[in-house]
C-alpha cells in the first residue's frame, strides 16, 4: 500500500522506496522527511527533480511528528522544524518570498547560454524520470536531457511495459525536448529500486548484485523489448542511448551487440530507425574509470554517474544515514578518477558529462568545470543557480583551483580551497 494523500502535506516516514515515492500524488506533496536515507538516495533524487524539498537522515522525527502538525522544511539547509513558532514562521516566509523573486529572475534568464566570462561553453542539461519532466526541464532552461531514467516506466505497476508503451513514452520525451539531445538510460533496476513482478531474489548487497546491465543480460527478452522501443523512437528526436553499470569492455560490447540485434530485427520488420543516434555509457564503477581510455574508443560519450562512483570508490553505502558524513564527493580520490575519465574521453575526441548529484552542487559544478567536463546534468530546479555560477566563473580560474585540488589529501582541504571561490562568484 503506497502513500495516499488527502490534502497538501509533508510526508514523514522512516524511509521511502522509489516505488513508494513515485506513487505519491505530486499535486498534494509539499515535502518529504525521512529518518533513513542519504543525500543521493533515489527518493532524495526524485524529490529534487520535482522541485520538492526533502530532508533525510533525520533521527527521531517519526516519533516527534504527528498528523496535522505544521512543519517548516528547508531542503537546501537540511532543516526540519516541527510546530514552528512565530519567529521561525516569519524567517521561512521571508525566505520563500526571496525564492519567488529569484524564480522570476531565473525565468527571465532561462535562455541565456551557460558560458564563462572567458568564453568557455558548458552544456547544462536536466535529469528527468518521465516525458513530463523533460518538458519541465526545458522550461527551466535545460539545453537537453542528460539523463532520462527509463526504469520509472517499469515501477508502480504489476507487469512490465510493452514495447508499444515504451515507444510512446520515449517518443513523447524526444518531442518534448524540442530537438535537443535526450540521453535515455537503459533499465537500471536493482539496488534500492525493486520491481516485484520481476521476481528478483533478495540480495545481501543489492548495489553489488544483479542490477542494471547485469539484469538485462539475464533477461534478454526484457532488454530487447526496451532496445527496440528506443530505436523506434529515434526518428522523433535526437536520441542518445546510455548503458549503466558497465564494468569494462566485455559489458560494453555485449550491450552494443544486443542493440545491433534489436536494430536488425526492426529493419527486417520494416520499422524506420534513425540513421544516427549516440551510444554511450555511465562511468560509475572504478574499473570503468581505470579503463576509460579503452572504453572511449568504442562509445560516442561518457556520462559520469558520481553518485555510485563515490559509493564504490569510498566503499560507503550512499543510503545509510550512519555513513552520511563519510560519503564525500569531493574526496581527492574521486576527483582523480574524474580527471582520468575526462582526459581519456578528450584524448579520443569524445565528450564527457556528469549526471550525478555532484553537478548540481555549486562546489561540485565549479570543480567539474575546472576538470574540463563538457556537460552538467542535474535536477531542473538546480539549473538556474548553476548557470549563474558558470556565467560568473572564469574557466581559467576554475581550472587552476581544480588542478590544485588534485594534489590535496582530504575532502576538507578541497572544500577549504573551493568554498571561497564559490562564495565570491556565486
Amino acid at each position: 500500500m503506497g502513500v495516499v494523500l488527502q490534502r497538501p502535506s509533508v510526508v514523514v516516514a522512516r524511509d521511502l522506496a522509489p516505488t513508494d515515492t513515485i506513487g505519491i500524488d505530486r499535486s498534494l506533496l509539499l515535502g518529504i522527511v525521512t529518518e533513513q536515507g542519504g543525500p543521493t538516495s533515489h527518493t532524495t533524487i526524485l524529490a529534487r527533480s520535482w522541485g520538492i524539498p526533502a530532508v533525510v537522515a533525520t533521527a527521531g522525527v517519526l516519533e516527534a511528528a504527528s498528523d496535522g502538525m505544521t512543519v517548516a522544511l528547508d531542503g537546501d539547509a537540511g532543516e526540519v522544524v516541527l510546530d514552528p513558532g512565530a519567529e521561525t514562521r516569519s524567517r521561512y516566509e521571508a525566505a520563500m518570498a526571496r525564492a519567488r523573486e529569484q524564480a522570476e529572475r531565473d525565468r527571465a534568464e532561462a535562455s541565456l547560454p551557460a558560458e564563462t566570462p572567458d568564453g568557455v561553453r558548458v552544456e547544462l542539461a536536466g535529469n528527468a524520470g518521465s516525458p513530463g519532466e523533460v518538458a519541465f526541464a526545458m522550461e527551466k532552461g535545460a539545453e537537453g536531457i542528460g539523463l532520462l531514467r527509463s526504469e520509472f516506466l517499469f515501477m508502480g505497476r504489476s507487469t512490465a511495459p510493452t514495447e508499444e508503451e515504451q515507444y510512446q513514452a520515449y517518443a513523447e520525451a524526444l518531442r518534448n525536448a524540442r530537438g535537443q539531445r535526450v540521453i535515455i538510460r537503459t533499465l537500471d533496476i536493482g539496488g534500492d529500486k525493486d520491481v516485484p513482478y520481476l521476481g528478483l531474489a533478495k540480495e545481501e548487497n543489492p548495489f553489488l548484485g544483479v542490477r542494471a546491465l547485469r539484469l538485462c543480460f539475464r533477461r534478454p527478452e526484457l532488454f530487447q523489448t526496451q532496445l527496440r522501443a528506443l530505436l523506434r523512437a529515434s526518428v522523433h528526436g535526437r536520441l542518445a542511448i546510455m548503458f549503466p553499470m558497465v564494468s569494462g569492455l566485455s559489458d560494453l560490447r555485449r550491450a552494443k551487440e544486443a542493440l545491433a540485434e534489436a536494430r536488425r530485427s526492426l529493419e527486417a520488420e520494416g520499422h524506420p530507425v534513425a540513421d544516427r543516434y549516440e551510444v554511450g555509457i555511465m562511468v560509475e564503477i572504478p574499473s570503468a574509470a581505470l579503463l576509460a581510455d579503452h572504453l572511449a574508443r568504442e562509445v560516442d560519450f561518457f556520462s559520469i554517474g558520481t553518485n555510485d562512483l563515490v559509493q564504490y570508490t569510498l566503499a560507503v553505502d550512499r543510503g545509510n544515514p550512519e555513513l552520511t558524513e563519510m560519503y564525500q564527493p569531493y574526496h581527492p580520490a574521486v576527483l582523480r578518477l574524474i580527471d582520468r575519465i575526462v582526459q581519456a574521453a578528450h584524448a579520443a575526441g569524445k565528450w564527457v558529462g556528469v549526471c550525478g548529484e555532484m553537478g548540481g552542487l555549486p562546489e561540485g559544478a565549479l570543480l567539474l568545470l575546472g576538470l574540463g567536463v563538457d556537460e552538467l546534468s542535474m535536477a531542473p530546479a538546480l539549473l538556474p543557480r548553476i548557470k549563474r555560477l558558470v556565467r560568473s566563473t572564469p574557466a581559467a580560474e576554475a581550472r587552476a583551483v581544480a588542478r590544485e585540488c588534485l594534489e590535496l589529501g582530504t575532502p576538507e582541504e578541497v572544500l577549504a580551497l573551493v568554498g571561497p571561490l564559490v562564495r565570491r562568484v556565486g
